[in-house]
């Protein structure tokens, strides 16, 4: 206990010092220790927010685990989805506007050789006390979700679809009523999927989707990549799309999965990872997506 004290003193000691150079005494560390604060368990965690407003609140969803839930800072964890149809998170996704409505999307989302799929979105209006399901049943692998800034009743969801065949019930998807109903606003073709949208924090207006064509077979490495790859753009809050190419590799350059973020300082900034063999890498925009240059290999 007294040498944890230590740690924490000298921690705090350091970040008060004004620092002349980047250079630092590495003694000022070396009692300064990791530790693991949980959930002790094995497998993939895909889906984590955070609350605004609560540092010691968070949500995990697990790839076949369920949702999980800390109070304090990650010391203790909660399972709280454990009496739901399905384990299988895709995403999970706390409302700005309102800390009680958290969205869940079922299915883990990523394309592999051992995976499992779920049955649709889930919400909750008491902080993860009591669920209920929205739908979009056949969607079976949601990659993400994302919620309007200033109203909880407006979400998007991105459903990836069947990973081992066709099916309609992919692209992006939207609720104005809180899941009540879904209109798809973004579809190309069964064969292509949606595994990221996301709203602009500071223009909700702009809305941004990654369309990923992918199919995996019954053997393991069997995966396919679809011609209908790429980043799509909204400025009319999701009714009209234009696909985003300039600076960004094309589907016959071996592109795949792209995953994006916005600067929350300054969301005209964006990044991504973008999967395209010798073209891939990290991925930075300036001007709110309309083009792209690669900043990482």
């Amino acid at each position: 206990m007294q040498k944890n004290l230590l740690a924490i003193l000298i921690l705090c000691q350091c970040l008060t010092f004004k620092l002349s150079s980047a250079q630092t005494d590495n003694q000022l560390f070396k009692d300064l220790r990791w530790r693991m604060i949980g959930p002790h368990r094995a497998g993939r965690t895909i889906g984590a927010s955070g609350v605004p407003g609560q540092p010691n609140v968070f949500y995990i969803g697990v790839n076949n685990g369920g949702v999980w839930k800390t109070t304090d800072y990650g010391r203790t964890w909660e399972p709280i989805f454990d009496d739901q149809s399905t384990g299988s998170i895709g995403d999970v996704i706390v409302a700005p506007s309102n800390p009680n409505v958290i969205y869940v999307g079922s299915g883990e989302g990523v394309q592999r050789p051992d995976l499992s799929v779920g049955n649709g979105i889930y919400k909750s209006e008491d902080a993860g006390k009591t669920w209920m399901h929205l739908g979009l049943t056949d969607g079976q692998q949601i990659g993400g979700l994302s919620v309007h800034p200033k109203d909880e009743n407006i979400v998007y969801v991105a459903a990836l679809g069947h990973p081992y065949g066709a099916n309609q019930e992919r692209g992006v998807f939207r609720s104005k009523d809180g899941g009540k109903s879904w209109k798809r606003v973004l579809f190309i073709d069964e064969n292509t999927g949606a595994v990221q949208v996301t709203v602009d924090p500071n223009n909700p207006d702009i809305v941004f989707a990654d369309l990923w064509a992918s199919r995996l077979a019954p053997w393991e490495n069997g995966d396919w990549q679809g011609p209908n790859s790429g980043l799509y753009k909204s400025t009319d809050g999701g009714d009209t799309w234009r696909k985003i190419t300039n600076g960004l590799p094309t589907p016959a350059q071996g592109l795949g999965r792209i995953g994006f973020c916005f600067a929350p300082s300054l969301s005209s900034r964006m990044y991504a990872t973008v999967d395209a063999g010798n073209l891939g890498g990290i991925y930075r925009s300036d001007n709110s997506g309309e083009n792209w240059y690669r900043v990482s290999a």
